[in-house]
């Protein structure tokens, strides 16, 4: 029955995630996006005590659920082991492996070094939820995109708009590559290993580990009961059942309960593990007990809290000449979302998730191919601008990394950025004619055409920056190529008007 309820519990979770990072339309985000915030690595970055304390007691009490309930990335390798062992026909196809304890510690001490020294964007391609994240966003978001237009077609075909079609864009080449090579290992490992990644490379899952030797309730061996038949071991996926000597590394086991489900003697119990008696029917575990090196790794743990080539596409009418694609500018300072605060604030909390990515509805919120940003969120405004009455993004980021905007008039008083004008761009002074596209879809009128210099014939864009808010509605809608004669620069620091 517990294995029952942990297979429907994951499951529903393992969906509704998902689809979290699918549902461009953003209701669903309403109701669920309490999901993505009590992922572990997000709650710690937005310093989310309750969320982490109610994560942590819970482990301290039942073991690592989060690893095969509440994590994505976990139970996404349950179904791929799964489906290994239905395609091979061999249920009975792991056995017990020791600790990996260089490895393991190992991957957790350089992950934690890595954040604190400001390279978060390489140390999170191993974070569970964003390495997921990342997965859908890039691999399945442009599949789910196509059904969504093709069932679109049809039920305006037969008069019905029950269905409206959105656009779908592959990401940069660099975030593809990362995405598929993330899919291939963690498949490779989990269809012959189980959760080999969850128990050698995952920080979350060994920080975890090191709560979980302590928890309250756990699988336990009855040696009168046991008739070693050694078929426990044989279907643990997370290898960790010594049945020689009887034992269960509980820093590795996930509490999936299959031991309990197929020991036939009902010689393995989930019970309270310190209660009368409890010594003389189960060996210790095999993990470490060294309590110098538990404080050490533990402490190193709690110090981490503290701590493209675009693909092109078809937007143009039939009959319609091809414009020669925009480029991006020379910026000094990239901008973030409104809700950022800072680039510092920014770049520590962002996890690369792809959740506002995923659900900025103009496509300004790219990932970024740069090696020390690299997959983290970035703006760009060749496909769009930042509207002022969207503020998606502030509202689905579980981290803090783009904090609550909650109207749209607090999201214009927010200076992102400011304009920058390239005169040489511009097609005024370029090609001697009238434009004006800038100023007429500034939305907050910082932009006014003035004379040029000598009195000649038409106008140009002159920017206040003081007004500026930095939505990029100027630089998207202006028709040089393939560099726009006018460019959002981002700020360091947010500022308000």
């Amino acid at each position: 029955m517990l294995r029952k309820i942990r297979i429907v519990v994951a499951a529903l979770f393992f969906v509704l995630v998902t689809l979290l990072f699918l549902d461009f339309t953003g209701a669903l985000h309403t109701w669920f996006g309490w999901m993505a915030k009590i992922q572990l690595l997000p709650a710690v970055l937005a310093l989310n005590v309750a969320v982490i304390v109610i994560l942590a007691l819970l482990t301290l009490l039942f073991g690592r659920v989060y690893c095969s309930v509440i994590c994505p990335l976990g139970v996404f390798q349950d179904i791929v082991s799964w489906l290994s062992g239905r395609r091979k026909g061999k249920k009975n196809r792991f056995g017990f492996k020791k600790e990996n304890k260089w490895l393991r510690y190992g991957v957790l001490v350089l992950f934690i070094i890595l954040m604190v020294a400001g390279l978060g964007a390489i140390a999170l391609l191993i974070a569970p939820y964003s390495a997921y994240g990342r997965m859908v966003t890039s691999l399945l978001a442009p599949l789910y995109g196509w059904c969504n237009n093709l069932l679109a077609a049809v039920s305006a075909h037969f008069g019905s708009y029950a269905f409206y079609p959105t656009e779908v864009y592959l990401k940069s080449l660099p975030v593809l590559i990362v995405a598929i090579v993330t899919f291939i290992i963690i498949v490779i490992l989990a269809w012959r290993g189980g959760r080999t990644w969850c128990n050698t490379i995952c920080p979350v899952g060994t920080t975890l580990g090191l709560l979980s030797r302590f928890s309250l309730f756990r699988p336990m061996i009855d040696t009168d009961k046991c008739i070693n038949c050694s078929v426990c071991g044989k279907r643990c996926k997370a290898s960790c059942i010594d049945t020689k000597n009887h034992a269960i590394d509980y820093s590795r086991c996930v509490a999936c309960f299959d031991c309990i489900e197929n020991c036939h003697s009902h010689a393995i119990k989930y019970r309270f593990a310190y209660g009368k008696g409890h010594a003389g029917n189960e060996a210790k575990s095999q993990a470490g007990n060294d309590p110098k090196r538990r404080a050490f790794i533990t402490g190193m743990a709690l110090v981490a809290g503290a701590a493209t080539v675009e693909a092109k596409k078809q937007k143009l009418a039939e009959g319609v000449a091809a414009l020669e694609e925009k480029k991006m500018p020379a910026r000094e300072v990239i901008p973030v979302p409104a809700g950022a605060q800072s680039l510092k604030n920014f770049y520590k909390h962002c996890t690369a998730c792809q959740l506002c990515v995923s659900k900025c509805p103009n496509k300004v919120l790219r990932p970024s191919a740069r090696l020390e940003h690299l997959m983290q969120p970035e703006m760009n405004f060749n496909e769009g601008f930042c509207s002022i009455d969207c503020n998606r993004c502030s509202q689905v980021c579980p981290t803090g990394a783009i904090r609550p905007v909650e109207s749209a008039a607090d999201k214009s008083a927010i200076q992102i950025g400011h304009a920058v004008v390239i005169p040489e761009n511009c097609v005024v002074n370029r090609d001697n004619v009238s434009c004006g596209n800038c100023a007429r879809h500034c939305p907050v009128g910082a932009i006014t055409m003035v004379p040029r210099e000598g009195g000649k014939r038409f106008s140009v864009p002159a920017v206040n920056p003081e007004q500026c808010i930095g939505c990029g509605a100027c630089e998207y809608h202006c028709p040089a190529r393939p560099v726009s004669a006018i460019y959002v620069e981002g700020h360091e620091v947010h500022k308000e008007r």
